[in-house]
């Protein structure tokens, strides 16, 4: 697909910029001072739980919100009093949108044909956003003929047929069975590398952001907790919130000093089994034991207070027969360089 890009776009600018950016509504602040950049051609998502300003975030860069305080820059150019359609932007939601009396070829011109697009160019950039979304056969059904995967990636080729600087995507998987949603989650990957444009993903799943994206901003009550890789994310958590809600963690205080560590990382010691120079060893009794296929789940009341989280893989015979282990005094181990000191974010310290 050939690029097109504003011509009022300033050379090496991040896609997006937000500096300083505050909305409120009534006395419920949604949106916190937050400072960002997103790189050209990044997939950035904007991971948090309900309520914490994730999609007002996508919001204030469609232009759907303005914000109290604050600017919105996209390729370096201020669109902070732009209205939405003025941005070079394009949406696509959770609920697909799309027009049940036009065709799947309609449905995806749509926006061309407002913009006047001549008629030979609509099909054939039509036809290009079919076979990137791989519907190249599809252009004559309705949206009432397809499946729920399909309808989205109707929804996907409309918005990026018109070939924006950058698709803000709000949750657009949520309304898909898991099997299907953990596919598109590698297709929108593999389109967004294909297409080059600027992704910025809104999810409150940890798996999608952990699978798809380049970078992650985790956000907490309005505020950014973290910004980083999949793996600077899961693996250096900055903070308690961001160490509990991006995966399953365990935060353990010993000596003044507060701590996480990852229970896929902990090992539980076989009876005469030696620990490794260097390893953090506790010891604990097991309280709970949970079989979920692929792995189980022990949760380990430890002598010297708290708890941890352990799961082991079932490589070998039947997992289910761990459950005969409640109440078994174990040795724990893991390696200090899994280990992460981590602090309180200040909206925690401030709750």
């Amino acid at each position: 697909m050939t690029d097109e890009r504003s011509l009022d776009a300033t050379p090496g600018a991040a896609a997006v910029t937000l500096s300083g950016v505050r909305k409120a509504y009534g006395e419920v602040v949604a949106v916190d001072g937050v400072d960002l950049e997103i790189e050209a051609g990044e997939f950035f998502t904007l991971l948090g739980p309900s309520g914490s300003g994730k999609t007002t975030t996508l919001r204030l860069i469609a232009g759907f919100e303005r914000p109290e305080e604050g600017r919105v820059a996209l390729g370096g150019t201020d669109v902070t009093d732009q209205p939405p359609y003025a941005r070079d932007v394009n949406t696509v939601f959770q609920d697909y949108a799309l027009f049940p009396h036009m065709t799947v070829a309609r449905n995806i011109e749509y926006g061309l044909r407002v913009k006047r697009v001549p008629k030979e160019e609509r099909s054939k950039r039509v036809e290009e956003a079919l076979a990137i979304v791989q519907l190249a056969r599809m252009g004559g059904r309705k949206p009432a003929q397809l499946s729920g995967g399909q309808q989205q990636r109707v929804a996907l080729a409309r918005a990026i047929v018109n070939r924006p600087r950058v698709l803000l995507l709000d949750e657009p998987l949520g309304a898909l069975d898991l099997k299907l949603r953990q596919g598109m989650q590698i297709e929108l990957k593999r389109i967004q590398q294909e297409v080059g444009i600027t992704f910025v993903y809104v999810t409150h799943d940890q798996e999608e952001a952990l699978t798809m994206s380049d970078r992650i901003a985790v956000f907490n009550q309005g505020r950014i907790e973290q910004i980083g890789s999949p793996v600077d994310v899961y693996e250096h958590p900055a903070t308690e919130f961001v160490a509990g809600f991006v995966g399953v963690s365990n935060l353990l205080e010993r000596d003044g000093r507060r701590f996480t560590v990852r229970p896929e990382k902990i090992r539980i010691l076989e009876e005469g089994e030696a620990t490794q120079a260097g390893d953090q060893v506790e010891r604990g009794v097991i309280r709970e034991v949970v079989y979920i296929g692929s792995v189980t789940r022990y949760i380990v009341d430890l002598a010297a207070g708290g708890a941890l989280t352990v799961v082991r893989q079932n490589l070998e015979g039947f997992g289910g027969d761990a459950v005969e282990n409640r109440g078994l005094p174990v040795q724990l181990a893991w390696r200090p360089e899994h280990t992460y000191v981590i602090e309180r974010g200040e909206t925690e310290e401030n709750a």
